[in-house]
């Protein structure tokens, strides 16, 4: 072998190594950038939530005076006085039917239209898909008027069903596009072999595909309640009366109250407490659910 053959091996292997030693130096690169902001982030939400529980123990002076000290008795009697003057009792009940209730059929109409977006020619189903992707970015603020408008009439404004309605119908846009990528991934050959067995369309999709699909609408579940349990504008619009109130709207009655009543410090906080925490057990028990579902989803 020559000198210029050796040169012209050597020169192209050089190359190929500072190619890949590129990529490795700016992903460790970004891992060190990242690290601290996530870190910082991180903290600083434990620190907010860690300081948000004590407060909601502690009294209005001791909150006042020493905002960042443990509480040095126990206030449990906050919970209970921002439970029965807040209303918090009705409001939990009204916000626990209409988060399970928009969850569920939301699923109920959002999976089979994904399913037959999912198996649609492309050229009938990219648009149709991209059309739901679209109305996911439609503000809050640019409909309630419309829908407002229509809902009145019929006596659905002040009516916890009318606000189901509306929560249904602003879900459905992103739950068919997250199980449409989620049914794409699911194989075809399951329907055929049910088709061979002598199953219907429907009872494919009911009793094969759907289970199969178990992980996406757990996720979409989990989401649409984490969503919609904190959820004002609408319930802001919509509701009137204190005994359809959602707890949102029982936590700023509450804060109305006491700006005419004297401030309880440890009741607001009290009650904060209520309206997060619940959702933050729930995202600590089945949050790598979440993130496996929502992988699984976008491998196609």
């Amino acid at each position: 072998m020559t000198l210029n053959d050796t040169v012209t091996a050597v020169v192209p292997d050089a190359r190929r190594r500072r190619r890949v030693r590129k990529p490795a130096v700016a992903s460790r690169l970004q891992r060190v950038l990242s690290t601290p902001i996530v870190a910082i982030v991180v903290i600083a939400n434990v620190a907010m939530l860690a300081w948000l529980l004590m407060s909601a123990f502690k009294e209005s002076r001791d909150i006042l005076n020493q905002p960042w000290a443990l509480p040095t008795q126990l206030h449990w009697e906050n919970f209970a006085l921002a439970w029965s003057t807040g209303n918090f009792g009705v409001a939990t009940f009204n916000s626990v039917v209409l988060t399970l209730g928009t969850a569920f059929f939301t699923i109920l109409f959002a999976a089979p239209a994904a399913y037959a977006l999912s198996r649609f020619s492309n050229r009938a189903a990219n648009p149709l898909t991209s059309l739901f992707a679209i109305c996911v970015g439609i503000p809050a603020q640019a409909i309630f008027l419309p829908m407002f408008a229509m809902l009145a009439p019929i006596g659905l404004v002040n009516n916890l069903f009318g606000l189901l309605i509306i929560y249904v119908g602003t879900s459905l846009p992103f739950a068919v596009f997250f199980l449409t990528g989620f049914f794409r991934t699911l194989p075809v050959e399951l329907e055929e072999a049910a088709a061979l067995d002598g199953a219907t369309p429907a009872l494919t999709f009911w009793r094969v595909m759907l289970p199969l699909a178990r992980p996406g609408l757990i996720t979409l579940v989990i989401l649409n309640v984490i969503g919609h349990w904190g959820e004002t504008f609408f319930a802001l619009v919509f509701l009137q009366s204190q005994e359809l109130q959602t707890l949102p709207l029982a936590l700023l009655g509450y804060l109305q109250q006491m700006q005419y009543n004297g401030m309880n410090w440890g009741g607001m906080f009290a009650g904060i407490a209520v309206t997060v925490l619940p959702i933050l057990v729930l995202y600590l028990w089945v949050g790598r659910r979440i993130i496996e579902g929502m992988t699984l989803g976008a491998t196609k």
